[in-house]
C-alpha cells in the first residue's frame, strides 16, 4: 500500500485511480474538507462476485442493503462523489 496522498484537485484523484493496478491495488488518500479515504482496486470478475455472494448469506444481505440505500438516495456513487467536490473542498 502506498503512503497517504493529499489530493488537491479532481485531476489528482483521477491520477491516483489511474495509477492503480494489480500490484498497486490499495491507495490511501486525504481530501481536505472531506477526510481520509481508502480506495481498493478489485478485479471485475462477475462470476467470482456471484459465487462469493452465493456462498456468504451475510455478504448477500449487505449487498442488498447497499443497493437499496443507493436507490433510496442514502449513498453516493463514485461519480456522484466526484461531482460533489469543488475547489473549496481542497483548501486547507
Amino acid at each position: 500500500m502506498n503512503d497517504l496522498e493529499e489530493i488537491l484537485t479532481k485531476e489528482d484523484l483521477m491520477e491516483q485511480i489511474a495509477n492503480m493496478n494489480k500490484e498497486n491495488s490499495v491507495c490511501q488518500i486525504f481530501i481536505p474538507g472531506k477526510g481520509k479515504f481508502t480506495i481498493i482496486l478489485q478485479e471485475e470478475d462477475h462470476n467470482s462476485i456471484a459465487s462469493d455472494v452465493h456462498a456468504n448469506p451475510t455478504l448477500k444481505q449487505m449487498l442488498k442493503e447497499s443497493v437499496t440505500a443507493y436507490h433510496e438516495g442514502q449513498s453516493l456513487s463514485t461519480v456522484d462523489l466526484l461531482i460533489s467536490l469543488s475547489p473549496k473542498d481542497f483548501q486547507k
